[in-house]
């Protein structure tokens, strides 16, 4: 496996990798990687001849209240993880390689950015959408790989891939969960032993609700508060919200058409998100 350090590096190891014939997969995160980032390392080994991981803690979307200081780093930690999933390259860049001085050009998504999670974390989808729209022009992939659990990004981004007619496919992949239904995040290590307890809470009530779906009721408010009666352990919700899932926007009364149900809660100072999806994408 291959490391890179710097832009021009590793354009020359995905030069590489294009002459001789192999089709470029990229996994783009944050570091401190978990069992949802390595299948989707393993999806992309699956389909593409070379697959490329970076490791970046993108300041540019964490506000000035946020974790950034306190999210979890282990660098040489994720590289053994890389390694024994199949990985190719790992492009880890320091802050000033992705934005060296004299930067000033942004990505500022559109109305998908102005719900859920939008109204809370300003400037935070923006930061998304310009870190990964600079990493998929320094990788040139052919496909990149992200988890249902970031379902807004991950709308984002198709939304940026086709608006700027990116030559490239963006493959979504179901969320991966603990034992006890909670979805896998990198946040999930600064939980201690109690919050991390009581953090399932989200992930029971999004199930009650998916059940109830999926034996007939169509009824937003009923859906969203058999969801919430389920979330009482969580120190807060900031949001619990049923959405379509192409526009993101309030669907109601009734659910006609694909819909997400997304949560945002807070397990003591740790912000943790997740959702379902109810009908067919």
């Amino acid at each position: 496996m291959l490391t890179c350090r710097t832009v021009a590096e590793l354009r020359g190891q995905i030069g590489a990798f294009r002459g001789r014939g192999r089709s470029i997969g990229f996994v783009p995160t944050m570091g401190w990687l978990h069992e949802g980032h390595v299948a989707l390392i393993r999806a992309s080994v699956e389909r593409c001849g070379a697959t490329v991981v970076s490791i970046f803690v993108n300041p540019t979307q964490f506000g000035p209240t946020e974790d950034f200081s306190s999210y979890p780093r282990d660098l040489d930690r994720d590289l053994g993880m890389c390694e024994a999933a199949g990985v190719d390259l790992v492009f880890a860049p320091d802050a000033a390689e992705v934005y060296p001085e004299g930067f000033q050009t942004t990505v500022q998504p559109g109305p998908l950015a102005d719900v859920l999670c939008g109204p809370h974390r300003p400037g935070h989808f923006r930061g998304v959408a310009t870190v990964v729209a600079k990493l998929f022009n320094m990788v040139r992939p052919d496909a990149a790989f992200f988890g249902q659990k970031d379902y807004q990004q991950s709308a984002i981004i198709r939304r940026m891939v086709l608006d700027l007619n990116m030559p490239m496919e963006v493959v979504t992949l179901p969320t991966v969960r603990e034992p006890d239904g909670l979805a896998m995040s990198s946040r999930n290590a600064r939980l201690d032993v109690d919050a991390r307890r009581r953090a399932a809470c989200l992930s029971r009530g999004l199930f009650a609700a998916k059940a109830a779906y999926d034996t007939g009721e169509r009824n937003v408010e009923r859906l969203v508060a058999l969801a919430r009666a389920q979330m009482g352990e969580a120190d807060s919700v900031q949001y619990l919200e049923l959405v379509d899932a192409e526009t993101l926007r309030p669907v109601g009364p009734l659910v006609d058409r694909p819909a997400v149900l997304a949560v945002a809660g807070f397990l003591g100072s740790v912000r943790l998100i997740d959702n379902v999806v109810l009908g067919s994408l």
